[in-house]
């Protein structure tokens, strides 16, 4: 399948986190507790959480967690290599960044048919790694009205968790949360800013044991 090729500039703390990528498979049992307490924290989980994540849909533990996230990155970035999406790790989590100019149209929430390829290849890597939950979140510029701006993220981030269950992504497996114009990445005082800052991001996070 060809793919279309989208120029995407991210800021600098992003990118620098492209590259701390090395050894983490070795991360895996130490980082543990402490990135999901950060993750807990930042998506409004609770511990409890893990333990009905892991009933439900089979967990991780210790070592085994690393190994499995690096061979989720691998073929998440082979797959996405050529589409605009930006993958980066963190501990470990795998974060995707899916600029929203490519996704959905100007003040829209239903994706547009030409990145249902993208998404595909997502959900394709998504369902050969089900010991995974999914945490995606939707965010806007800060121009028009902000309470429009936090609906319309909550919209678009339903709206990438219904392409992804449709294409066969077990549902269990998806939260879906919008911030708004609240947390830009780049200034809104320039069009590229703005651009970078209408996005949906999806975090994969292991479900732990």
């Amino acid at each position: 399948m060809k793919k279309t090729l989208v120029a995407l500039t991210l800021s600098s703390f992003i990118l620098g986190g492209c590259a701390a990528n090395s050894s983490n498979t070795q991360k895996g049992a130490g980082i543990g507790a402490v990135v999901g307490a950060l993750i807990g924290k930042g998506t409004g989980d609770h511990d409890k959480s893990r333990y009905v994540w892991g009933a439900a849909l089979g967990a991780l533990a210790g070592s085994a967690i690393g190994s499995y996230m690096d061979k989720q990155e691998e073929e998440l970035r082979e797959e996405l290599s050529d589409t605009g999406v930006e993958v980066y790790r963190d501990g470990d989590t795998i974060r995707l960044y899916i600029p929203g100019n490519i996704t959905f149209a100007t003040g829209e929430s239903r994706i547009v048919s030409g990145f249902y390829p993208v998404l595909d290849d997502v959900a394709k890597v998504l369902k050969n790694y089900e010991k995974t939950r999914l945490s995606i979140t939707g965010h806007t510029d800060n121009v028009g009205e902000a309470a429009y701006n936090q609906q319309l993220s909550v919209n678009r981030a339903n709206s990438v968790a219904d392409y992804l269950a449709q294409s066969g992504v077990n549902p269990a497996r998806l939260q879906t949360q919008g911030f708004g114009e609240s947390q830009p990445i780049a200034s809104n005082q320039t069009v590229e800013g703005r651009q970078q800052n209408r996005r949906v991001e999806l975090s994969i996070l292991p479900i732990r044991g």
